[in-house]
């Protein structure tokens, strides 16, 4: 199987959908509204809001989220309250309204509390009691083949941002020295005072407008992106300075080429960057030639998202902005929005003026689908985001 394909599962009642739910988001959902939209009888997409604070208008997020739902070519869509009723209901309708509006088809409105689930569309006391349906993940068949098929469902969201969280103890202290020394390295390289960095990374502008969340949806329905900054044009931050420079561009250029190549080497062999590889690939991804070579060779392989991870996790807080948004490409290529959504958060968090996280943040919570951007991004080079071309047969 493709690393990058889902494993199927086979949904044939409401409580098969309610199971499969946190296989399709990464995590169980908690005060929640999910929207699952189908394509004939297969599931195409998965979206993920939490609710609105108790007397909140949910138009407007309701809106946001049909609209996304409405870019993925699908035929029909289900929409799953996971909360109280007095806080569900209402969030529930709204986001069935407007499905409705965008033309799609409502195939069933529930509600899950306390392990049961009641329909708002079935009022057949046979089949939709009033009292509820009760319902056990742990014993649907669903949930067992999602487990079978090395699908993981984390107890709740905060326990998938917690898998990009920093390190600390005595990892952040060694990472702390082997950063020390990589600076060193990096300003006998360039020539420039070991402290000459650029804190959030190449891209950071000021990071005084925009961090505000204005309460969009990504796929998993968590904050909102805002509207890109202009771009730095894809380069070295030393190209254009005093003439001299060019040397110490071109060896970043290459001290990166082979940071960067040696990081994907170690990753397909099954072993760990030591400290001071991380700390030295951490620095030469502030600069964005180097970013970028490293971008144009990440796809949504297993082996690309747990490199960036492991980079992201054990960079110092000032570098996380290259390895995160590198993570985040790479589990948006995979299909793992959830995982590429809270590694945006740490970044933009840092610096919400980076810009390649913030045309990512803007991209989820469009939900903008990967097959959309095939062959992105297109820098100099051999990349590994290619159209395949069919092989003649023999």
């Amino acid at each position: 199987m493709n690393p990058t394909e889902r494993p199927r599962l086979s949904v044939r009642s409401p409580a098969d959908l309610v199971a499969a739910v946190p296989y399709l988001l990464g995590f169980h959902p908690e005060d929640s509204v999910v929207v699952v939209a189908v394509r004939g009888r297969r599931v195409v997409f998965a979206a993920r809001g939490d609710l609105p604070e108790p007397g909140g208008d949910p138009g407007p997020a309701a809106r946001h989220l049909a609209q996304v739902v409405a870019r993925q070519d699908a035929d029909a869509a289900t929409v799953i309250g996971f909360g109280p009723a007095a806080r569900v209901t209402g969030v529930v309708d709204a986001v069935g309204a407007a499905l409705d509006d965008v033309g799609l088809i409502v195939l069933d409105a529930l509600r899950v509390t306390d392990g049961r689930w009641w329909s708002y569309l079935c009022d057949e006391p046979t089949c939709c009691p009033v009292e509820g349906t009760p319902y056990d993940p742990a014993v649907s068949r669903v949930s067992a083949a999602a487990v079978f098929a090395g699908q993981v469902a984390l107890p709740d969201r905060a326990a998938l941002a917690a898998q990009v969280s920093p390190f600390g103890g005595p990892v952040r202290l060694a990472m702390r020295q082997a950063t020390v020394r990589a600076r060193r390295r990096l300003a006998a390289l360039t020539g420039e005072p070991p402290d000459g960095h650029s804190p959030g990374g190449a891209e950071s502008g000021d990071p005084s407008p925009g961090g505000a969340d204005s309460g969009g949806l990504r796929s998993d329905g968590t904050r909102a992106g805002v509207a890109p900054p202009a771009d730095v044009p894809a380069g070295d931050r030393t190209a254009g300075g005093p003439a001299g420079r060019g040397g110490a561009t071109r060896a970043v250029r290459a001290a990166g080429a082979a940071a960067v190549r040696t990081a994907f080497r170690r990753q397909r062999h099954g072993e760990r960057l030591t400290d001071d590889e991380v700390a030295w690939l951490t620095m030469l991804l502030t600069h964005l030639v180097v970013r970028d070579h490293a971008w144009s060779r990440t796809d949504g392989r297993d082996s690309d998202i747990s490199l960036w991870t492991d980079v992201l996790r054990r960079a110092e807080p000032e570098l996380t902005a290259a390895p995160g948004t590198l993570l985040a490409f790479a589990a948006w290529r995979s299909g793992h929005g959830a995982l590429a959504a809270v590694a945006l958060e740490r970044v933009l968090a840092a610096d919400p003026a980076y810009s390649l996280a913030v045309l990512l943040d803007d991209a989820l919570r469009r939900g903008v689908a990967p097959s959309e951007l095939d062959g992105w991004p297109g820098v100099a080079g051999p990349a590994v985001l290619r159209r395949r071309r069919r092989r003649p047969r023999r």
